[in-house]
């Protein structure tokens, strides 16, 4: 009795998009074939469903044999067992590290352990992404993570150098390594409101102003290194305390044309507790405690105060350069120190009190 063997020989490694994708969402072999059969068109109509089994499984074989290059990109074209075309390597590089944003923001803040990755079946309840992947997902941080985190120089740039990954993947990654080397908070009650993207665009603002790459170019230069420096520095702002009520005056002036005469009011009663919450979370950025707490110190100081008086977004974005302004302006702002280490300072602050301003 003979044994029927399905046998496929070609010269390049055929990449499907379509059954790569169900392979990398974590689909098994049969339910890639369910989901094929029921959105058949008018190709696939009268295809035995059989046929449409060997050939799932024969690309599911050959993705589980291409995975270990995919671990080191870069192996991939240089590999002899399967030849790939450039624009089906880039295919299989840009899916297989892939990074759902749901899944992402709940890994932000985690140690990125063996203990956790046992867990991550309470991530896959509560995203909808297949068990598999997110597992996939945390082994791709993870990897990232060891590879880079003591790189110098740029980390969006030696993802895309060492994992030959899309710019815009690239710093999805970096956000995800920057806040777990620095270990922000990012898990408490209170900051549960936040999406992925959300603390993306915080951990850019961090990155670009706050770290020792902010005025330094240079292999010896990390952007996962806080410039200790400046933040030593931002104690001066202290300062600025006793020129409360200038400043009040001139934040008054800018935001009197644009403002509800309610609103108006809420400010003028409201500014000083604003200000000094200001003033003081900068003061303390030096301690490792209290930049860690940055998102729930913004919270709890301005953000919540702010949704307490019905502020909109829009009066957020209107205060913010106001104030940013108002103190550049001010006499004593002169002093030139003051003024870059206010400006410095408020780059991030502002970016990241309008993205956590959620209405």
């Amino acid at each position: 009795m003979l044994t029927e063997v399905d046998v496929f020989i070609s010269n390049y490694t055929l990449v499907d998009p379509e059954i790569y994708q169900l392979w990398i969402e974590g689909y098994t072999s049969t339910e890639a074939v369910n989901f094929l059969k029921l959105k058949e068109n008018a190709v696939m109509r009268g295809v035995p469903v059989e046929l449409i089994c060997s050939d799932v499984l024969d690309h599911y074989r050959t993705y589980s044999l291409l995975e270990r290059f995919l671990h080191m990109p870069s192996k991939l074209s240089e590999q002899p067992s399967f030849q790939l075309e450039p624009q089906s390597r880039f295919l299989l590089i840009e899916k297989y590290y892939s990074l759902d944003d749901a899944v992402a923001r709940e890994i932000l803040g985690k140690k990125l352990s063996s203990r956790y990755r046992k867990d991550l079946d309470e991530v896959a309840d509560k995203t909808g992404v297949k068990l598999k992947s997110c597992r996939r997902q945390f082994d791709n941080v993870k990897r990232i993570f060891k590879t880079v985190e003591e790189m110098p120089g740029n980390m969006t740039n030696n993802i895309k150098q060492h994992f030959m990954l899309p710019d815009d993947l690239a710093r999805k990654y970096a956000a995800v390594v920057f806040i777990a080397c620095l270990r922000f908070e990012t898990s408490k009650r209170r900051l549960l409101y936040l999406d992925f993207l959300d603390f993306f665009e915080c951990s850019q603002a961090i990155m670009t102003f706050w770290t020792y790459t902010y005025q330094h170019s240079g292999p010896e230069y990390y952007d996962t290194e806080m410039d200790k420096e400046f933040l030593l520095d931002l104690r001066e702002l202290r300062c600025l305390i006793e020129k409360e009520k200038e400043i009040k005056h001139l934040v008054c002036i800018r935001l009197r044309p644009t403002l509800l005469e309610r609103n108006y009011q809420e400010l003028d009663v409201n500014f000083r507790s604003y200000w000094r919450s200001l003033i003081t979370i900068a003061c303390n950025l030096h301690r490792t405690r209290e930049l860690r707490g940055l998102f729930l110190e913004l919270s709890e100081k301005l953000i919540d105060p702010w949704r307490q008086s019905m502020w909109t977004v829009d009066q957020v974005k209107l205060f913010l350069p106001a104030i940013t302004q108002s103190v550049l302006d001010l006499e004593v702002s002169r002093d030139q120190d003051i003024r870059c280490l206010w400006d410095r300072y408020m780059q991030v602050i502002s970016t990241c009190l309008i993205r956590m301003y959620h209405t």
